[in-house]
């Protein structure tokens, strides 16, 4: 990786293009370029072959010029340093501090081109980007430009390792909402590049990493588990904690011990779940049940003038009769429905 830096003091990894594949680039550029320079010679030299030595010479020089080095500047800045054969390799010209190539900056390496690649057949190319830390040839020095690698290939991911089978399931209780990310990162990569390590630095790593994860939990591992398979455990079971959440009912919470909580939560054998994952005493309310009615409600009729006060048990809200028969014919009381009839 190379060492570049913007504007914005933001180290850049950018990858220098080595000479195998410029060298591959430029010689699919070179094909192209005379390729297209014979035919149009061919053309000029039978539109100008009734001209004289003088005028057909002065045609081959621009022809020249205009395919051989102006026609690279032009592809490298309209297309802002890809030509046709760092875009089949991969490869792209920047700026030192990585930003995109104009017009004077094509300018100069199309120039020192001429020098470097045409005139020596590319030998003080090859030997300048072979000298150079970074494979810049001596257009790339005086023009302040780098090629670099567009395609890089992917890291290959590796898995964290999981715990021994005897080890599932014991952190189920463990509280890990007061670890850190960094710590988390930290763990994984030791998990993944454990068995690249020496076994003493590996082991130094793994106790310390174990020591920072115990003072953030509060809990000792459990007794002869190893620092490596400790950490492997409680990563998994972290892992484990966010599949379950992910995946968890919509307004279902999960719990420290991956349990679901919350005034909703129903246990395995029907009863009520409340924080901590202890059944709730009482009957549960199932949805779509009728509401259990609470006790009644004694409902005071209001008093109307000149009229005689109105109030006993008869007066319940929920059509019940009072003791007696209030609603029974020839009953001497009203009925039961919070009215008093006018006087």
């Amino acid at each position: 990786m190379s060492g570049v830096v913007t504007g914005d003091a933001v180290v850049l990894g950018l990858q220098p293009a080595r000479v195998p594949s410029r060298a591959l680039a430029l010689v699919i550029d070179l094909v192209v370029v005379w390729g297209v320079y014979l035919l149009i010679s061919v053309g000029l030299a039978l539109a100008t072959a009734s001209l004289d030595e003088a005028a057909v010479t002065a045609v081959s020089i621009a022809s020249f010029l205009l395919v051989l080095v102006g026609g690279p500047i032009a592809v490298e800045t309209l297309s802002r340093g890809r030509s046709l054969g760092k875009l089949a390799c991969g490869l792209r010209v920047v700026r030192d501090d990585g930003g995109p190539i104009r017009f004077r900056h094509a300018l100069v390496r199309g120039a020192m081109g001429v020098v470097e690649i045409l005139m020596t057949f590319g030998v003080v190319a090859c030997v300048a980007s072979l000298v150079s830390a970074r494979g810049r040839r001596i257009g790339d020095v005086f023009a302040g430009t780098l090629v670099v690698r567009e395609r890089v290939p992917a890291a290959r991911t590796v898995a964290v390792p999981p715990p021994p089978p005897w080890l599932v399931g014991r952190f189920a209780r463990l509280d890990l909402s007061a670890v850190p990310e960094e710590l988390w990162l930290a763990i994984r990569q030791y998990l993944t590049r454990m068995r690249q390590l020496d076994p003493e630095v590996g082991r130094a790593l793994a106790e310390r990493l174990a020591d920072q994860l115990v003072a953030r939990t509060g809990t000792p591992p459990p007794p002869g588990v190893p620092a490596a398979e400790y950490l492997a455990g409680v990563v998994h079971e972290r892992q484990a904690r966010d599949a379950r959440r992910a995946f968890a009912p919509d307004g279902g919470a999960v719990g420290p011990g991956g349990v679901a909580q919350g005034a909703n939560a129903m246990s395995g054998s029907g009863e009520a779940v409340g924080a901590g994952g202890l059944p709730v005493t009482g009957s549960p309310q199932v949805a779509g049940a009728p509401e259990v009615a609470g006790p009644p409600q004694v409902v005071r009729s209001p008093q109307v003038a000149g009229s005689s006060p109105v109030a006993d048990e008869s007066d319940v809200v929920g059509g019940a009769a009072g003791a007696g028969g209030a609603d029974a014919p020839g009953g001497s009381r009203p009925p039961a429905t919070g009215f008093v009839p006018p006087v």
